[in-house]
């Protein structure tokens, strides 16, 4: 598993990104798939599910992951919601690509295989999120949404918040089309050098990474508390899934964090 050095020298929380290593999956899925909604066999994703909850000595009712909608939708992990039936807490978790929760032993995990994974931590309030970016929740700037939702909720100080950015597709290998440029028009204005055009394919090329960095400086994160994995899912086929490497049949990593009993 990767870990950010900003997030791992407070020891009130664990967090984590893994990769394709140290599961039990086959072929397109080998071997650590963590996704439920892949066509991945049920019982691997369970079985490498209850895998990482044993390393995280946490129950594996414990570990929420969302079913993403590629949205901004934020939602909260509490104690009114651990009370629900699993059935329940699952239909409340659809649609909903933000996770937040004040609840120690409760780890809030997001999918991705190229889109941006983010973690935040507010140790004035101790309170942590785990975001999914991908390009239509980037331009919505649901990194921007997620501060705010802890400022005004916990009334976290955002000067305070570290934030670790996870391993995603680089620019170099994330082409757009121009309506996706469009979308991005007063962002790309406001930081030009996340845009470049490629004269000799025609093509568009984002970088959603540093976009979601610019994000949450923009909300008051301080530069020095955002960590950023130096990795491209698409470019290292060894550790990392891709969806636009590999297709329809590609597996998911998880990013989550916890805080600690």
């Amino acid at each position: 598993m990767l870990q950010f050095s900003v997030l791992e020298q407070d020891r009130n929380i664990f967090h984590f990104m893994t990769t394709r290593h140290g599961g039990i999956g086959q072929g397109a899925y080998a071997s650590f798939n963590l996704g439920e909604f892949v066509e991945d066999e049920p019982l691997v994703w369970q079985t490498n599910r209850q895998l990482l909850c044993d390393h995280l000595a946490i129950p594996v009712d414990r570990l929420f992951v969302p079913y993403q909608t590629h949205e901004t939708h934020i939602f909260e992990i509490d104690d009114s919601f651990l009370s629900l039936p699993g059935e329940e807490q699952k239909n409340r978790l659809y649609g909903v690509d933000a996770l937040v929760t004040t609840v120690p032993g409760v780890c809030i995990a997001i999918t991705t295989a190229d889109c941006v994974p983010l973690l935040l931590y507010a140790p004035d309030k101790k309170v942590v999120a785990s975001i999914h970016a991908g390009w239509r929740g980037t331009v919505e700037d649901i990194a921007g949404k997620i501060v705010d939702y802890l400022v005004k909720t916990f009334q976290c100080d955002p000067g305070q918040i570290l934030a670790g950015i996870g391993a995603a597709i680089s620019p170099g290998h994330f082409e757009v089309g121009d309506e996706v440029v469009a979308a991005f028009e007063s962002i790309i204005t406001d930081y030009p050098f996340v845009c470049f055009h490629n004269e000799l394919t025609g093509k568009y090329h984002l970088d959603l990474m540093t976009i979601n960095r610019c994000l949450l400086m923009k909300k008051g994160v301080p530069e020095k508390h955002i960590e950023q994995i130096a990795a491209c899912t698409y470019s290292n086929p060894a550790d990392f899934f891709s969806a636009r490497r590999d297709g329809l049949r590609s597996g998911r990593m998880l990013t989550g964090i916890l805080l600690k009993e």
